[in-house]
């Protein structure tokens, strides 16, 4: 390689170390874009976090923008007061966890035989899932009033976790199917070598592998359930059923409540998906890095 470099008279090029480092226009433009839109998306929390901590004659006199000029948390504890809050916070979580765990088993279940097991009719059964997760809930709402009217279970919060396990497990088998269907066929084939039954490959070749996806779908069940709405409203109607959201909508409706008050009360239901999130912060990162890699 030397006797080359002195032959031919040219040099190696050399590079500069932080060559690569360095960011193009298109990279300040995204990063700005970013920024914005982050902006946006941190106000409406920093109004509530601000108009919590606000008493109705502060609020009254500086308005919804301006910091308070003492704390007040009488707001917070009203609320807190009125709807025995933490018994509403443990509904929402025993209803959004258990949606979140039957619904990505059975959204396992469902891809492992679509995308895995090939079975007949594949493409039309995941197409028929897609179009039934497409429909709006007031669909939904009158037959399924009737069917759990029938059986017993209205007014009970099993009926919500069924209803919201049917409709996440769809998106989830659509989702998993996809990625099921990519899954190396070497690594079946070789289990299958090793005299493996299809149970024991789902759970030691396909589950360990599929983990990441499976961590964020759990995650994106667990928050979407506990921002629903209009079915826990329809479906929990006595008070020690209903969830953070409905108990919230319910309360302003039944009694007045300031500004203060009513922005406390969207913070208490802010913090626990708040924190779950950054719990599974970095779950939810190596999933998404996990799928992009793959």
């Amino acid at each position: 390689m030397a006797t080359e470099l002195v032959t031919t008279g040219r040099r190696a090029p050399i590079r500069r170390a932080g060559s690569k480092n360095r960011k193009t226009a298109g990279d300040w433009v995204v990063l700005a874009v970013a920024i914005i839109i982050g902006f946006f998306i941190a106000v409406p929390f920093l109004m509530i976090l601000i108009n919590s901590f606000k008493s109705p004659e502060d609020y009254n006199m500086s308005g919804p923008l301006a910091l308070p000029t003492e704390i007040y948390t009488d707001g917070l504890v009203a609320f807190w007061e009125r709807v025995n809050f933490p018994e509403k916070l443990w509904n929402s979580i025993y209803i959004s966890g258990l949606v979140a765990v039957f619904a990505v088993l059975i959204s396992m279940f469902n891809a492992f035989a679509l995308g895995i097991g090939r079975i007949k009719g594949r493409t039309w059964i995941v197409v028929l899932i897609l179009l039934a997760n497409m429909l709006p809930q007031e669909v939904l709402l009158y037959p399924l009033y009737f069917m759990f009217k029938q059986i017993g279970l209205y007014d009970n919060q099993w009926a919500v976790i069924i209803i919201f396990t049917v409709i996440q497990s769809a998106f989830g088998t659509y989702l998993l199917a996809s990625v099921y269907g990519t899954f190396p066929k070497e690594l079946l084939e070789a289990a299958s070598l090793d005299g493996a039954s299809r149970w024991r490959i789902l759970w030691t070749v396909v589950f360990p592998i599929s983990r990441p996806t499976l961590s964020v779908l759990l995650i994106f069940f667990f928050i979407w359930t506990w921002n629903e709405f209009l079915i826990p409203l329809t479906f929990l109607i006595s008070n020690a059923t209903q969830t953070v959201p409905v108990a919230i909508t319910v309360l302003q409706g039944d009694r007045l409540m300031d500004v203060t008050t009513t922005s406390a009360s969207a913070l208490l239901g802010l913090i626990p998906t708040l924190i779950f999130f950054l719990i599974f912060q970095r779950t939810l990162t190596r999933g998404i890095t996990a799928g992009a890699v793959k």
